[in-house]
């Protein structure tokens, strides 16, 4: 497993296809509501992909909202979800908010996942709300 951070845009192409695949193909969320002015190279969001065996598989972004970072787009490719990737990836976007400084972080988390997010620390902290059609909740960690 490895873990890198998004700076060129063939990255980013690559983390922009994994999304497709798993929240339009698979969740069928609409592409609208999917990809946003956040899906570009920028120093308010930060992007990262993940790998299994070189190959890239997951990714997710990160990006500070009212002094806190916001996770988002989390995601691991179907067949690679038994590898602990999810983990690794919300470890790497909470390491470039520390690195910022930043101490809190909070996520939309799909309700079926707030078990996966209790596991890394983080609490409910709304009841159920609906976000693209999917269950979801806010979670919040410090």
């Amino acid at each position: 497993m490895n873990i890198k951070r998004i700076t060129s845009e063939m990255d980013l192409h690559v983390a922009l296809a994994i999304r497709r695949t798993v929240f339009i193909e698979e969740q069928h969320v609409s592409e609208f509501d999917e990809f946003d002015e956040c899906d570009t190279l920028q120093e308010q969001c930060q992007h990262i992909l993940v790998f299994h065996e070189n190959q890239p598989v997951g990714t997710g972004r990160v990006r500070i909202v009212d002094h806190t970072g916001k996770l988002e787009r989390i995601c691991v490719l179907k067949p690679y979800r038994k590898y602990g990737l999810g983990k690794a990836i919300i470890s790497g976007l909470e390491n470039i908010l520390q690195e910022k400084g930043v101490t809190k972080c909070k996520l939309h988390g799909q309700t079926q996942a707030a078990g996966f997010y209790k596991k890394l620390g983080y609490q409910i902290s709304s009841p159920e709300f609906m976000e693209d059609g999917i269950p979801h909740v806010l979670m919040t960690k410090e």
